[in-house]
């Protein structure tokens, strides 16, 4: 079996079909990302094909330095960042969902829209760090690589995002 690398080098030499490859390799991981982000599954797909068209678009740029994973990771961050941003009403309002159940023996249950609604609320580092810490439950070591910062720093986004969420789950269910 063939690295990413060896896949990349490929298709920036003209194999079309080395790049079918990785999105093959990829393609799950890439649509789990973003089912756990928006709740919706047609939703996740076309944000995941949206990560591939622009891969498509900008890896014949890709400069070895570093594992295609973490550029994979930016691409699907960089996405759910903008989604999250043009649907911040539609998912505050959760007009496009049907209502959830979210009490359960009289104890509140915070529903993950609900959640993924507030971490678009965020300020943009804290909501990339707090992002990649939920949903991949990756090393902050590893954050601070894709994000170009520090291991500290992303422990210090994270922490900040985290108890602004808290603040704010407080103040609507009273916990």
């Amino acid at each position: 079996m063939k690295t990413d690398h060896e896949l990349i080098q490929q298709f920036k030499n003209g194999d079309n079909s080395a790049f079918d490859e990785l999105v093959k390799r990829h393609l799950d991981a890439v649509c789990q990302f973003f089912v756990r982000i928006t709740i919706d599954k047609m939703d996740a797909e076309d944000l995941a094909q949206s990560v591939f068209i622009k891969l498509f678009k900008s890896l014949k740029k890709f400069r070895f330095e570093a594992e295609f994973t973490t550029y994979l990771y930016r691409a699907k961050v960089n996405t759910a960042n903008s989604y999250l941003t043009r649907n911040k009403w539609r998912n505050f309002l959760h007009l496009d969902q049907t209502p959830e159940q979210t009490y359960t023996n009289e104890e509140p249950r915070i529903s993950k829209s609900e959640i993924w609604t507030h971490v678009a609320k965020l300020p943009g580092k804290q909501r990339s760090v707090v992002m990649m810490r939920l949903n991949q439950e990756l090393p902050f070591k590893e954050i601070g690589l894709v994000l170009n910062m520090s291991e500290g720093t992303a422990k210090v986004n994270y922490h900040h995002g985290i108890n602004k969420l808290r603040e704010w789950l407080k103040d609507i269910y009273e916990l």
